[in-house]
Order: C-alpha cells, then sequence, then structure tokens
C-alpha cells in the first residue's frame, strides 16, 4: 500500500490548527482553568483521533481499490460511518490517557473534580470529532469528483484528437490515389513503384498507430515515408531536406501533425511551379518551449490557387493543437521575399528520459 506522506503532512497541519481552535473555545468557556489543561488535552486527543482514522481508512476494501484518488479515497458504505465512530471513541481514550500521563493524575479516578469534567470532555469530542470528519469527507469527495471530471475532459481530448487523425489519414489516401491514378496511364512503370511506396508507407503508418505511442523520430520517419513516395511521381522536381536534432528525437508528438503541412507545401508550392522545389522540415528547441518548421520554396502565397492559408490541411493542424495543447502551442504562417511558404509551430518542451 502506497501512502502519500504529503497529503498526510497536509491532513496533520490542519488538525493541529482545529485542535488549537478547540482549545481557545475551551477556555473561552471555562477561563478559570490555565490554558494548559484544554490544550494538551485538545492536542493528544486530536492527533491521536486523525491517526486512527487518517491511517485506519486505508484498512478499508473501498478505499485500497481506488484508482485516481486512492491515496485520498474516502471508504464507502458502511465504512464511511465506522471509520470516523471507532477513531473518535479511540482517539478520545487514548488521547485522554496521554494526557492524563503528562499531567500525572486519572480522568476516571474516584475525584469529583475530574468526574465531573468527563461529560464536558466527551461531549467536545464527539462534536469536534465529527465536524472535523465531515470536513476531510468533504475534501475527499470533492478530491475525487475533481480528479473524475479531469479524467473526463482527458479522454474526451483524446477521442477529439483520435477524430481529427481518422479525418487526416483518408484526406491523404485520396490524394495519394488520385495522384496514383493520373499516372497508371502515363507511365505504368512509375505507378507500380508508387503503389509499391505507398503500400510500405501505410504499412508503417499502420503499424504505428497501433503502438499507442508517437514521437519526433516516429514522426520524421513517417514524413520521409511520405516524401519518397512523392518523389516517385514528381521525380526530380522535389528535392527535401528533414533535419531532427538528437537530443529531440525521442520528444512526444501528436502522430502525423506535420504531414498535412508537407502535403500542402507540395501540393500548393511546389506542385504549381514547373522546375517545382524543396520542402525544409526541422526541429529545435527555442525560448518557448519546441518549434517545429515546414518551409517550402514554391510559389508562395500569391495567387489564389495556391493559397494554402486556410485549406483542409492548416485548419487541421490548427484543431489538433488546441486539442493536444490548448493554448500552450502557436502556429505562425509566414510567406517568403522571393516565394516560398514556411510554417511554425511552437509546442512547450517535454523532457524525456
Amino acid at each position: 500500500m502506497r501512502i502519500d506522506w504529503f497529503d498526510k503532512l497536509r491532513n496533520l497541519l490542519q488538525v493541529l490548527a482545529f485542535a488549537l481552535t478547540v482549545a481557545s473555545l475551551q477556555f473561552f468557556v471555562q477561563p478559570e482553568k490555565p490554558y494548559v489543561l484544554p490544550l494538551v488535552y485538545s492536542l493528544c486527543i486530536s492527533l491521536c483521533t486523525w491517526a486512527l482514522i487518517d491511517f485506519g481508512r486505508h484498512v478499508f476494501p473501498s478505499a485500497r481499490r481506488a484508482q485516481s484518488a486512492k491515496e485520498r479515497a474516502w471508504p464507502s458504505g458502511w465504512g464511511a460511518v465506522l471509520l470516523p465512530a471507532l477513531g473518535i471513541v479511540g482517539g478520545y481514550v487514548a488521547g485522554t490517557l496521554l494526557a492524563d500521563a503528562w499531567f500525572g493524575w486519572s480522568s476516571w479516578s474516584a475525584n469529583p473534580d475530574a468526574r465531573a469534567q468527563l461529560p464536558f470532555s466527551i461531549v467536545i469530542t464527539a462534536v469536534a470529532g465529527v465536524v472535523a470528519s465531515y470536513y476531510f469527507y468533504s475534501q475527499y469527495q470533492a478530491a475525487a469528483l475533481r480528479e473524475q471530471v479531469e479524467e473526463v475532459s482527458r479522454q474526451s481530448s483524446e477521442a477529439k484528437l483520435k477524430l481529427l487523425e481518422a479525418q487526416l489519414e483518408p484526406h491523404m489516401l485520396f490524394n495519394t490515389l488520385a495522384n496514383l491514378r493520373a499516372l497508371i496511364g502515363s507511365d505504368p512503370q512509375r505507378a507500380i513503384t508508387m503503389l509499391d511506396q505507398l503500400i510500405s508507407f501505410l504499412r508503417a503508418t499502420l503499424q504505428a498507430s497501433r503502438s499507442g505511442s508517437h514521437t519526433l523520430q516516429d514522426e520524421f520517419a513517417r514524413l520521409n515515408d511520405y516524401l519518397q513516395l512523392m518523389q516517385v511521381r514528381m521525380g526530380p522536381r522535389l528535392r527535401y531536406t528533414l533535419t531532427l536534432p538528437l537530443e529531440l528525437a525521442r520528444h512526444p508528438l501528436p502522430p502525423l501533425l506535420l504531414q498535412p503541412l508537407v502535403e500542402n507545401a507540395i501540393a500548393h508550392g511546389l506542385e504549381p511551379q514547373v522546375a517545382g522545389g524543396e520542402v525544409l522540415v526541422s526541429a529545435e528547441r527555442c525560448a518557448q518551449g519546441l518549434r517545429l518548421v515546414v518551409q517550402d520554396s514554391g510559389v508562395g502565397l500569391g495567387s489564389s490557387k495556391s493559397d494554402s492559408s486556410s485549406g483542409f490541411g492548416l485548419r487541421q493542424v490548427r484543431e489538433r493543437l488546441a486539442t493536444a495543447y490548448g493554448n500552450r502551442a502557436a502556429i505562425e504562417l509566414i510567406a517568403g521575399n522571393a516565394g516560398g511558404v514556411s510554417v511554425s509551430i511552437t509546442l512547450p518542451f517535454t523532457a524525456t528520459v
């Protein structure tokens, strides 16, 4: 059983503050008695009660089975009532014995003054114990509810991200099949080579999607497969360079995040240009975290037919960034002075082992 000691320390400090408050109230009601008397009894009873309840709750099966709030879970069912009841009774008895030992007397002796204080002490302990138990119970329930809300939100974001990925892959596939169909009539041999590359690319992409994880190294490997596929169709008109520093290779990334930008660069930048051009993809550390850049030397944003600023690819990347990172990510589209377009994505940096 794993125990969250920071949580225990926070509870202990709250109990100490509560015990001091109870002692002050007792002194206010009975100012004729020295303050040290209610202070010692309040501290001893409160600490014993806290220890029995806060550590005892881990014994109950319902608390041990808790998943997301395991260290803070409160027992359910009959344990929710039995635990504070036993803790208050046991804490009162053990705390009273400790305080009696401190002062060198017995609260259960035949002394009439000592016996006269018992009912008042029992009532104070019962009321304080019930109030404190309800307070901690409410705290635990609120914490568990917050974790459930966060989990639902995370699952919703993951589902939306998967939906966006599912939209991306058919879009890329249909574009590639359309290019393949055009090659079949004009150059059957290149069409066969392109089909082989497509099969290899889809196999690698399928294996990556089943792994459940994706890194920059995986992303750049898929980009390389895709660009090789496009190079079969465009030949020497397509040149590309992928730059990934070794220290960033294992950085996590949503799968196929950059591919729509590379598709845009080829479809809207290089293909309309007779001479083709070059696509540069790079990753680097920056002051904001991690910067990913897709740059092409194509026709730029001057022509409405080649304007990729609001197309499917860029819109899809924006949506995926918003889903995965919220306002911690940014994307910027920059037109080159002599043609070409550069798309820069800034993400929070995640340290990897």
